[in-house]
C-alpha cells in the first residue's frame, strides 16, 4: 500500500487531475483506509482531495485556510487563487452554467444527451454517466457572439480568455468547438452555483442571449420524480 499512495499522490500532484476510472483513484475512492491515509499525506502539505462524484475526474486543492499565506492577498488574487481576472471568471461561470447545469440534470435523472426532453422513471438503477454522453459541447462562435461583448469583446475572449481557462483545464478547445475541461465539475461546486445562477441575474442574461438554464437545481427536479412515477402508477 505505501507504494501505491506514494504513487498516486505524486502524480497528482505532478498532472493536477487523474480520471477517476484510474486504479488507484478507484481504490482512494472505495478503500476507506487507503483513502484516509491519502487524505492524511495531502493535508501534510496544505492539499485536499478534490472528489465529486458527478465529475469524470478528481484533482488537488489548496486547504481552503492557505490560499492566502500560499497566493498572497495582492489584487491578482482577490478574487482567484489561479490568477483569474473579473471577465475571466464571469466568462468561466458562464460556461460552467451553459455545460454543468444542464449535465447535472441529466446525471441525476439518469438521461443522456440523445435522450433529452425523456424522463426515464427507472433511471435511479442506472450508474452515474460521465463525459459525452452527458456533457454537451458549445460553439466557440455562438458562445462569444452571445456574450464576447460583455466581457471585454470578442478578440479578448476569443485569442485569452478561452486559451487561459483551456490551460488551467477547466475546458478543452478543438476544432472551434469547447467541451468540458478536467476541472470545469471539480473546482466550482453545483450545490452553492446553481440556485444563484438559476434564480439570479445571470439567470436572467443567459435566458436573454438564448440560453435558458434548467429551471429547477436537478436535486430538487430529483426529489420530484419518484413522486411523479407514484402518480402515474395509480392512473394506471
Amino acid at each position: 500500500m505505501e507504494h501505491e499512495l506514494k504513487t498516486l499522490t505524486a502524480r497528482l500532484l505532478a498532472q493536477r487531475w487523474l480520471p477517476r476510472s484510474d486504479r488507484l483513484v478507484r481504490r482512494a475512492l472505495v478503500d476507506e483506509t487507503f483513502r484516509l491515509e491519502l487524505d492524511r499525506r495531502l493535508a501534510d502539505v496544505g492539499l485536499r482531495l478534490l472528489d465529486n462524484p458527478y465529475a469524470a475526474h478528481v484533482g488537488v486543492a489548496l486547504q481552503p485556510d492557505l490560499a492566502e499565506p500560499v497566493f498572497g492577498a495582492g489584487r491578482e488574487y482577490a478574487a482567484s487563487n489561479l490568477g483569474l481576472g473579473r471577465d475571466e471568471i464571469a466568462l468561466l461561470v458562464i460556461l460552467w452554467a451553459l455545460i454543468v447545469l444542464p449535465k447535472r440534470e441529466r446525471q441525476v435523472t439518469r438521461r443522456e444527451l440523445v435522450d433529452d426532453g425523456q424522463t426515464d422513471l427507472f433511471g435511479g438503477d442506472k450508474p452515474v454517466a460521465h463525459g459525452d454522453a452527458v456533457s454537451g459541447t458549445l460553439t466557440e462562435a455562438s458562445l462569444i457572439a452571445d456574450f464576447g461583448p460583455r466581457l471585454g469583446g470578442r478578440t479578448k475572449v476569443r485569442n485569452f480568455m478561452l486559451g487561459k481557462l483551456a490551460r488551467l483545464g477547466f475546458i478543452e478547445r478543438r476544432n472551434g468547438l469547447i467541451t468540458e475541461g478536467p476541472l470545469l465539475d471539480l473546482a466550482l461546486d453545483y450545490r452553492v452555483m446553481a440556485d444563484r445562477i438559476i434564480h439570479g441575474t445571470l439567470g436572467e442574461i443567459l435566458d436573454a442571449a438564448g440560453h435558458p438554464p434548467p429551471a429547477h437545481n436537478a436535486f430538487e427536479l430529483a426529489e420530484v420524480l419518484p413522486d411523479e412515477a407514484e402518480a402515474l402508477d395509480e392512473e394506471d
